[in-house]
């Protein structure tokens, strides 16, 4: 007689299905991000399960005002935020992602201080097509910095529960997420302006773009690049080569952006190629394994 998995016991179907929202999560970074697919590798199993949840949510918002853009885009938006907010309150979502999410921020402590401001940020794209200075730090505060936040919960919190997050390292994390933020504004030039018809950078048109406005900002994202890696070591060992594998992607993108005429960065998207992603990922991963064996 074959022996088969009854699911009629209420702890062993919950724990199936917070399984079935976790490898939705992992889907997605599969197929959207190899420098940060390549990353959360480095992680231990469990974080790099939050890390993949935090990920797919964002990206799930991010597709509804970027890839659908329908008439009812607003409308989906809120939905999908109830049903974030659902999750993490009540610890469950009929959203597999939504779910998942909902698994990561209560474990970790990923609060409404952190997803507001990033659906706030999302909603500014479906009304706002060009930002002034102030619109833009809201922007990159809700999409970007508070991202790095989340991140930071996860590195620092699993395992362990909800704690408040070092004031010095949650201001590391917010940079970083600010730079790669700005890179991505500069190598999307072209498409946000012509696709999806905004411009991020105040006064920068892709047509418009110089030296001097291209030198403020790159010069703007490696400070930032600097203040993050300050307090790298702060990280746990490998949320640390992680981290570093994603921020030297970074910095070869800035490299190669800096390098890029302006005129060129309407017209083409500056990648890193994956065997270069692979032997930066194999630096820190022997980075780590050194310090381990020391």
């Amino acid at each position: 007689m074959s022996r088969r998995r009854h699911h009629d016991d209420a702890t062993t179907s919950r724990a199936l299905y917070d399984e079935a929202a976790c490898a939705a999560a992992a889907q997605v970074i599969a197929r959207y991000s190899t420098s940060f697919g390549l990353g959360t590798r480095l992680l231990r199993g469990d974080e790099r399960a939050h890390i993949r949840s935090v990920y797919a949510m964002v990206r799930v918002a991010d597709e509804l005002v970027d890839t659908y853009r329908g008439p009812d885009a607003g409308t989906l938006l809120d939905g999908f935020e109830e049903e974030v907010h659902g999750a993490m309150d009540r610890g469950y979502s009929a959203d597999l992602v939504a779910h998942a999410f909902g698994l990561t921020a209560r474990a970790v402590g990923i609060t409404r201080e952190q997803t507001e401001p990033f659906f706030a940020a999302m909603r500014m794209d479906l009304v706002r097509t060009v930002h002034d200075a102030d619109s833009l730090a809201r922007y990159i505060h809700g999409s970007a910095e508070v991202v790095g936040e989340m991140c930071l919960a996860v590195f620092v919190n699993t395992g362990r529960g909800p704690r408040p997050l070092d004031p010095a390292v949650r201001e590391g994390a917010r940079r970083l997420g600010a730079a790669y933020q700005k890179v991505n504004f500069l190598r999307d030039l072209g498409a946000d302006e012509h696709q999806l018809g905004r411009l991020y950078l105040p006064g920068v048109s892709a047509a418009g773009l110089d030296q001097a406005h291209l030198e403020a900002v790159v010069d703007d994202c490696r400070a930032d690049m600097r203040a993050a890696a300050a307090v790298l070591d702060a990280l746990p060992r490998r949320a640390r080569a992680a981290v570093g594998t994603t921020l030297d992607i970074y910095a070869r993108l800035l490299d190669q952006v800096a390098s890029t005429p302006p005129s060129e960065l309407a017209s083409r998207r500056v990648r890193v190629a994956n065997p270069v992603k692979a032997v930066l990922a194999a630096r820190n991963l022997a980075g780590l394994h050194g310090r381990l064996a020391a």
